[in-house]
């Protein structure tokens, strides 16, 4: 077979083949990426880049912000390649926003300096614990968010410079009080209204349909009485999940995972670490605070004195408490490889510039009690077992299913499973089992449902496989009028009921503004008590968009309800209500509005007077 296979590769039709699939790649993917790759910026404002990396970054943060608000339904959103080149596009949008307005906080001479970024560092209540600033929580914030903190602090520095024009901004903005007073009558103005409601229901039941009627409108309507193309299923369903209610953990059993794992439920042992770091590559500066304290000095004197780490130095350059992996690796090795409280490192080199590390404190690991952690252990065995059964089962459950695939049956006993069996299903009406594209995409495979033959096991989520099989299937099919006339009369008659009360709703309108009420005789309606709503009814956008009656008079209107009812409003009165609470809010909002006017326009004429170029594509 080698023979065969070496044969076939060095043959002339093989090589033009192989040749073409690698241009292919040349073109398509070393092509692209020498196209969009070869400039290292995300876009250009003015003469300043935004980098690639900066961008991914601010991209990737926003991106987690929002998941963590909205969940599933963002998870959706970003399913979509269309919404996702949208988001990406806003983020490098604000991007260039920013630093726009960043340029132009420059021109007009807005600085901030090193005390003040320091300052805003340690009074951010993010990196605060207990009300003061904690190293652990602003080093490991700062890691989260892919921040040294030299870049950290230039970030920082960027966003005060952009605070003080937007800060600027706001304070020209004013409000006079006839606006706010306006305004204020505006959001709390009520209105009295009378109704009468109209019910497509009761005047569909007094419809008469003609057969022609019915015929026509079930021929018109073809959609709505087209039965979908269906099949029934038989599936055998296999899960972690299921197998865990046959399987027990004996005391002996956790006892021994326990002592075999005793570290696993032992605290970590702990290390209260000082230091003293001075950033970037000044090792002869290093060096000379480390003579220093191997001279006699006091560690946290010369930390309060010369530490570059703005958070630590204040503390004489104590870090707390700290656990292995937590801090930089560097770090941390030396950190671990002090034997007792005093010892002090050498020049421990990290990303963040050179360190002299002192262990203060040693906590050791403490085991927690077996009686503590006896359930834990139990059901994290249970779990295991279950796992490891399942994929024992699932093996043979590909096995069997492949070997016997006219039936389901020899499966079901390999695995001990039942099969289930549906009636006629279209796709919409899948047991949620089956209701997986996988699943969806194995049924309508002609091996499936024209062959009739078992699927491959299929995942349809973590430890959880089904095989199914189509045992009938029944085309897609417009169903005869006879079955289906009960629901085109329905259908029909609520169409016609929905016509009559907006047409005798018009005629009403119509007849009420001529001063005419012989209709409200005639169909014996009569408007109900007189109630006052305001913007928060579910009326309110029909009548507040209803003109105000003159003195002594009123005006009509028509819409529909959540119900789908048909109302019919006598508007009697407006009145608008200053309401003094809630003046300063009112205030409040429209300085807001007018100040984000006011920064839209500042940056539609930054972006109109500055060369901004974009090189990263949005996907």
């Amino acid at each position: 077979m080698m023979d065969r296979l070496r044969e076939g590769v060095n043959s002339i039709a093989v090589k033009i083949i192989l040749g073409l699939i690698i241009l292919s790649f040349i073109f398509a993917g070393v092509g692209n990426y020498l196209i969009s790759g070869s400039n290292n910026a995300a876009a250009k404002v003015g003469g300043t880049e935004i980098a690639r990396g900066e961008f991914e970054q601010a991209y990737q943060n926003e991106r987690n912000r929002m998941q963590s608000q909205l969940g599933d339904y963002f998870s959706n959103l970003l399913a979509d390649p269309s919404y996702v080149a949208s988001f990406r596009k806003s983020v490098l949008d604000r991007m260039v926003n920013d630093l726009l307005l960043e340029q132009h906080a420059e021109s007009l001479g807005l600085r901030v300096s090193d005390d003040q970024v320091r300052q805003a560092i340690l009074d951010m209540p993010q990196f605060q614990n207990e009300g003061k600033f904690d190293q652990d929580i602003y080093q490991s914030a700062l890691r989260r968010a892919g921040f040294s903190p030299d870049s950290f602090a230039e970030y920082l520095r960027r966003d005060m410079v952009r605070n003080q024009l937007v800060s600027a901004l706001q304070g020209s903005e004013f409000t006079l009080q006839g606006e706010v007073t306006a305004q204020g009558e505006l959001v709390a103005q009520t209105r009295d209204i009378r109704t009468i409601t109209l019910s497509p229901q009761e005047f569909s039941k007094n419809v008469k349909l003609t057969d022609e009627e019915i015929t026509q409108y079930y021929k018109e309507n073809p959609d709505n009485y087209t039965r979908p193309e269906q099949v029934k299923l038989a599936y055998i369903e296999l899960s972690a999940e299921q197998l865990k209610s046959d399987l027990a953990v004996s005391d002996e059993q956790a006892k021994q995972y326990y002592q075999e794992h005793l570290d696993k439920y032992s605290s970590a042992e702990q290390r209260k670490v000082s230091h003293i770091l001075i950033q970037g590559d000044d090792e002869k500066k290093a060096q000379a605070i480390l003579d220093e304290l191997n001279g006699g000095a006091d560690f946290a004197t010369l930390a309060q004195e010369k530490s570059e780490d703005i958070g630590s130095a204040q503390d004489g350059g104590s870090l707390g408490w700290i656990e292995r992996d937590t801090m930089d690796p560097a770090f941390d090795a030396a950190a671990f490889a002090l034997q007792k409280a005093g010892d002090v490192s050498g020049l421990v080199k990290s990303d963040f510039g050179y360190h002299i590390i002192k262990l203060d404190e040693l906590k050791a690991p403490v085991a927690k009690p077996y009686d503590e952690v006896a359930e834990q252990i139990k059901t994290e065995l249970t779990d295991q077992q279950a796992i490891d059964r399942y994929y024992e089962l699932q093996t043979e459950l590909q096995k069997v299913a492949f070997e016997s695939p006219d039936s389901l049956d020899d499966a079901a006993k390999a695995v001990s499973a039942k099969i289930e069996k549906t009636d006629f299903v279209s796709e919409q009406d899948l047991p949620s089992v089956l209701n997986n594209p996988s699943v969806i995409q194995a049924i309508d495979s002609p091996e499936v449902k024209e062959d009739g033959l078992n699927s491959e096991v299929i995942e349809v989520a973590p430890e959880h496989v089904v095989v199914v099989r189509v045992e009938e299937a029944r085309p897609q099919v417009v169903l005869p009028l006879d079955e289906v006339k009960d629901q085109v009369v329905a259908e029909l008659s609520k169409q016609k009921g929905q016509e009559q009360a907006e047409e005798l709703a018009t005629n009403l309108v119509d007849a009420l503004k001529q001063g005419d009420k012989s209709l409200l005789q005639e169909h014996n309606l009569a408007f109900g008590e007189l109630e006052m709503i305001d913007r928060s009814s579910p009326l309110a956008e029909t009548v507040y968009a209803m003109p105000k009656p003159e003195q002594d008079a009123v005006t009509y209107s028509q819409t529909t309800d959540f119900d789908g009812n048909v109302v019919v409003v006598e508007l009697n009165k407006v009145e608008a209500k200053v309401n003094e609470q809630y003046q300063d809010q009112i205030g409040a909002q429209l300085s807001r509005i007018g100040t984000q006017q006011d920064l839209s326009g500042v940056i539609s004429v930054l972006r109109d007077n500055t060369d901004i170029e974009y090189y990263l594509a949005s996907q």
